[in-house]
């Protein structure tokens, strides 16, 4: 894992601030809670579509991630694929938002 994006995803995992999975994240958006909401490249059209949307809709910032689901759900230590990721945490989340347009 030599990129600082992974990297600190799964610090933001470690500290527990981060929510993982498309329903679990779209169910954190009413609360104001979520500050960033990360989907991978490979996610499904439906998803982005659903995860764009609710973002629109309750005004938090949506970016997609330059990484498959593999490379995410290995950075934050779990098996399976994770295209959805909500970060509730603002430091992090601003800083995953400047590592991920680095990356772009």
């Amino acid at each position: 894992m030599n990129n600082k994006f992974l990297f600190m995803l799964g610090l933001c995992r470690k500290a527990g601030k981060l929510i993982i999975g498309t329903d679990l994240v779209t169910k954190s958006l009413p609360s104001k809670k979520t500050y960033l909401v990360i989907y991978t490249c490979d996610a499904s059209g439906n998803t982005e579509k659903k995860i764009t949307d609710k973002c629109k809709f309750y005004d938090v910032e949506c970016i997609k991630a330059p990484f498959s689901s593999l490379e995410v759900s290995g950075a934050i230590g779990k098996s399976g694929a994770v295209c959805s990721l909500g970060v509730t945490d603002l430091n992090f989340a601003s800083e995953l938002k400047s590592l991920c347009q680095e990356n772009s």
